[in-house]
């Protein structure tokens, strides 16, 4: 195993030295704010030199008295003064997590220096040093590993910032706001002070130093302003700038028009680094952004990759009223800025591609992990009460499910009243850190609707249930549709109170196949309406129901809940062909599969032969032969649920047996079907130069949905279609989608010297070679264990990489079930193995990559055995406070 020396920044902590909660019901102002701060650094790998100046005044709310107490850690204090006197050793006291100045005076100009190591800080945490160059990541709280501060999301002060290095190695000096002054110093060293007039926490401070090289534009804002646009890369990634450049022009024209809000500094950066533990940071005015997050070119990325490119550099952009402008009173309000967020980078993604297929993709993504976070060990509210260590709640409960209950509200609201809300929340709130109450006012203000009971979303962890039923009353001419809620009991909630949940619905004729008018309470509703479901049960009377309906329920999925109906196969069926919602159809289709599924998960669990239900290879059939409105949808519709997903809906994951379900109805589907899937491929082949244009991303990724199914078959001229794709190398898209399907076949004659002709060929592109890992180990033969310990020696893996951790093992552990979970135990040893190691190195990615292992009471005895043996010989080394928590949670009987 590569790179696995123990860093003198890893943060360790006995098991016996149990790491102390803090709770949101403890809140208290800071006893002292910063109105300003004069940042000096002086740039050395192994001993750069911090000069802080902070202008500090005592909280005119904070308890009276108090002593001055700043975070610190990793921190060698040089030299420290109050007003320009230097304090004695007994005016001061430091240890491993703060300073403590017992008699501060109410005001004070308080001057630090420390040195600190960049050059072994592998947690990637404060100030580190990637690829020889210098970069800062503070959320949440990285500041206190750069200098002493308060370092918390309420304390907001402007900064001054001087950044000294050597002219030779670090010629790009950047920090937040503008450049007011830059020069040349002795010994071949210069200088450049940057000033941010915004008042800002020391989350969002950022600073970058190295060798690179800038493409800049300009963007014209709507009151007439030109900001200056910058992205700062190595120069060997110049000509992979164009996506991100014209995501971020798309981005604030985007935020004008749809939020009103206008970018407010004259110079906007970003800069792409290769060692970072998130996808992007949005620091004000420069943004850090993971090289995978930002860095495209057709013959390298994607489209999957073009796409979140655009997304994740919207969500940085939107984050600049979202999060900056407007910032978190604390930690336990991180969704107020990131589900807030989320749901603005979604609702930007959706317009400027297939909203359908953005919507489908979403909540397939919560439905799979998020639901599943919301089962396990770690489920927390939105809103946490506690927390241990804070960057373990940079969740998909926390992103997903808090975007999804901004959406709620948005829906309740309506769009013109939503947008008025967001309004007076920016403009009440500009400048100050706020929580999600202050926000859910502001839309009640606006609105006058009650949203105690909405409220509930927040404080509530778990995925609420709804279970429906329906009677027509032919006599009547009338629907009677009842829904009762339930949240099952999770880690410190056993007891749930009723949501209010919106459900959007609509009522399809059985003989016309088109919605029916609804009317509901003597009000006529139109063709869909939204049922507010408050009680534990509720039921509501359609009347003047023309004809037998089947229910089109959460349309839109217009709450994340998990709804439960009795559809008959063929009411789905009906459902696929004559829903007016595209979301529900391709629901629909889902459900009829996963029926299938659940039958041959049955059979291959007790032995008997599998049989193919004939309605699903029909209904597949339709959609082959139906002309294709929506290509993108139609590559949904015809895709399978995933092993993930069909796994969250067992109540014993039955690994082996859903791996051979789901193949054999691949495989199924190919036999019928395979003229029509093999015309759908030659339909959507093009010789067109590559765009990652929303029609030509639906047919690349129709054709290559085809060509699976085909595949999956082994079919010769499926085999022959595939090698030829790879070998056009049109497009990366299309070169991984060929490349991956053959090495996950039998066919190593074909596969294995096109992997390896891949791999020489893009051994210089860490990106590229990412995919490379992934590919082959999620491959479902039996050798993929193998091949993750083969490629763990390769020159270009290592564990100080959080993107090559999560291209070969997250891409094993998470999307190869059916190798990972094998019934010897090798796979869970291999990722507690790696768990322990990252420990040491990267505490944050290391609590990440362990959570395959936290679900182990979803499996079966043995697979229980065998994981929680592995958690706990990781719990029985000394642990940094992120993999104590997790580990504890999920050990917690």
């Amino acid at each position: 195993m590569s790179d696995t020396r123990i860093s003198e920044e890893a943060e360790i902590k006995p098991v016996d030295a149990a790491p102390q909660p803090v709770y949101l019901k403890d809140y208290q102002p800071p006893a002292f704010r910063v109105t300003h701060v004069e940042l000096k650094f002086d740039l050395v790998p192994a001993a750069t030199r911090v000069t802080a100046v902070l202008h500090l005044e005592r909280h005119p709310d904070g308890a009276p008295g108090q002593p001055l107490v700043l975070d610190g850690e990793r921190l060698s204090l040089k030299r420290i003064a109050i007003d320009g006197q230097e304090l004695g050793e007994s005016e001061y006291r430091v240890d491993d997590a703060s300073l403590t100045i017992p008699d501060a005076p109410d005001r004070l100009r308080l001057e630090t220096e420390v040195e600190i190591d960049p050059a072994s800080n592998t947690a990637l945490e404060g100030l580190y040093l990637s690829n020889g160059m210098f970069c800062t990541q503070c959320e949440a709280q990285g500041f206190r590993r750069i200098t002493f501060y308060p370092d918390r999301p309420d304390v907001m002060a402007t900064f001054s910032t001087t950044v000294i290095g050597d002219s030779a190695s670090l010629p790009v000096l950047l920090s937040n706001g503008n450049p007011v002054e830059r020069g040349e110093l002795p010994y071949g060293r210069h200088f450049v002070t940057w000033e941010d007039p915004h008042p800002k926490p020391s989350y969002l401070f950022a600073l970058v130093a190295g060798k690179l090289e800038k493409v800049e534009d300009r963007f014209t804002t709507m009151s007439g302003r030109e900001v200056t646009l910058q992205l700062w890369v190595e120069p060997a990634n110049l000509e992979k700038t164009d996506h991100a450049m014209r995501s971020l022009k798309a981005a604030m024209e985007w935020d004008e028009t749809t939020y009103g809000r206008e970018y407010d500094l004259d110079l906007f950066m970003i800069v792409a680094v290769d060692d970072f533990n998130m996808g992007a940071m949005e620091n004000k005015g420069l943004n850090i952004f993971n090289s995978a997050a930002v860095l495209t070119h057709p013959q390298t990325a994607t489209d999957a990759a073009f796409q979140r490119v655009e997304g994740v550099v919207a969500h940085e952009y939107f984050h600049n009223w979202s999060g900056n402008r407007v910032t978190c009173r604390d930690w336990f309000q991180l969704s107020l800025k990131e589900g807030f967020t989320v749901f603005r980078d979604q609702s930007f993604s959706a317009d400027m591609n297939s909203a359908p297929v953005k919507r489908i993709e979403d909540v397939s993504f919560l439905r799979t992990a998020q639901f599943a976070e919301d089962a396990g060990p770690t489920a927390h509210p939105v809103q946490p009460d506690h927390y241990i260590e804070i960057s373990n709640f940079y969740t998909l409960t926390i992103y997903e499910k808090g975007a999804e209950i901004v959406r709620m509200l948005r829906n309740l609201l309506g769009w013109e009243t939503f947008r008025k809300g967001s309004d007076l929340y920016f403009e009440r709130f500009d400048g100050q850190a706020v929580t999600i109450e202050d926000f859910a006012g502001c839309m009640a203000e606006v609105s006058g609707l009650d949203l105690d009971q909405f409220m509930r979303w927040y404080s509530q962890a778990g995925t609420p249930e709804i279970d429906a039923h329906g009677e027509y009353d032919y006599a009547r001419a009338e629907y009677h549709l009842t829904l009762r809620q339930r949240t099952p009991a999770t880690p410190g909630q056993p007891d749930k109170l009723p949501l209010h949940i919106p459900v959007r619905v609509g009522l399809v004729g059985t003989k016309s196949g088109e919605d029916l008018t609804l009317t509901l309470d003597g009000e006529a509703l139109g063709k869909e309406g939204v049922l507010h479901l408050r009680e534990e049960e509720q039921t509501f009377v359609f009347t003047d129901v023309a004809e037998a309906p089947v229910p089109s329920l959460l349309r839109g999925f217009s709450a994340p809940v998990k709804l439960r109906f009795p559809y008959g196969r063929e009411d789905l069926a009906f459902l696929l062909t004559h829903d007016s919602d595209g979301f529900n159809r391709w629901d629909a289709g889902q459900r009829l599969a996963m029926l299938a599924l659940d039958d041959l998960i049955a059979a291959h669990r007790n032995g008997v032969e599998k049989v193919m239900d004939a309605r699903v290879v029909e209904a597949f059939r339709g959609l082959l032969n139906e002309p294709a409105d929506d290509k993108a949808v139609l590559a949904e519709m015809l895709t399978l649920p995933s092993e993930a997903y069909i796994a969250e809906q067992q109540p014993v994951v039955d690994v082996d047996a859903i791996h051979a379900a789901r193949e054999f109805v691949r495989q199924s589907l190919a036999t019928v079907l395979r003229d029509d899937f093999m015309a759908l491929y030659r339909a959507n082949r093009s010789e067109a130069p590559y765009a990652p244009s929303a029609e030509q991303i639906a047919s690349r990724r129709l054709k290559n949905v085809a060509l699976a199914y085909l595949m999956s078959i082994e079919d010769e001229e499926a085999i022959e279609l595939a090698r030829q794709q790879f070998e056009a190398d049109h497009n990366m898209t299309d070169v991984r989608a060929a490349l991956t399907l053959l090495v996950h076949s039998s066919r190593s004659a074909v596969a294995d010297p096109l992997l390896r002709a891949f791999g020489k060929k893009w051994a210089h592109d860490p990106l590229v070679m990412d995919q490379w890992f992934s590919l082959q180990v999620t491959r479902p033969q039996a050798d993929a264990l193998d091949r993750v310990k083969y490629l763990m020696e390769h020159p270009a893996f290592s564990l100080k990489n959080p993107n090559r951790v999560r291209a070969l093992i997250g891409a094993f552990a998470g999307q190869n079930r059916v190798n990972f979970h094998r019934l010897d135990g090798e796979g869970y040893r291999l990722l507690a193995d790696v768990v322990i190691a990252l420990n040491t190195l990267n505490p944050e990615i290391a609590a990440r990559i362990i959570t395959p292992l936290t679900r182990w009471q979803r499996y079966d005895e043995t697979r229980q055995s065998l994981m929680k043996a592995e958690l706990e010989r990781i719990r029985a080394e000394e642990l940094s406070p992120n993999v104590y928590e997790v580990v504890e949670k999920a050990l917690a009987e």
